[in-house]
């Protein structure tokens, strides 16, 4: 019975320890989620203020047809 006790000790020492490392982890990854949405939303908010040399193709930027 004893070791019985002790086996399950260790499994859920072990199990904690996993949670904590997982925890870690989910944490780490919104952080990276976060910086990646404001990245996302500042190079949005650039490209519809025009600061980024996107080329549209449309009817303003074709050749004419003589060319």
């Amino acid at each position: 019975m004893d070791q019985h006790l002790i086996e399950l000790e260790v499994k859920i020492s072990h199990q904690e320890i996993a949670i904590e490392e997982l925890k870690q982890i989910t944490f780490e990854q919104h952080r990276q989620i976060e910086a990646l949405e404001k990245e996302v939303k500042r190079l949005k908010e650039r490209m519809d203020s025009g600061d980024i040399g996107v080329t549209t193709i449309g009817p303003g930027n074709d050749k004419p047809p003589h060319y």
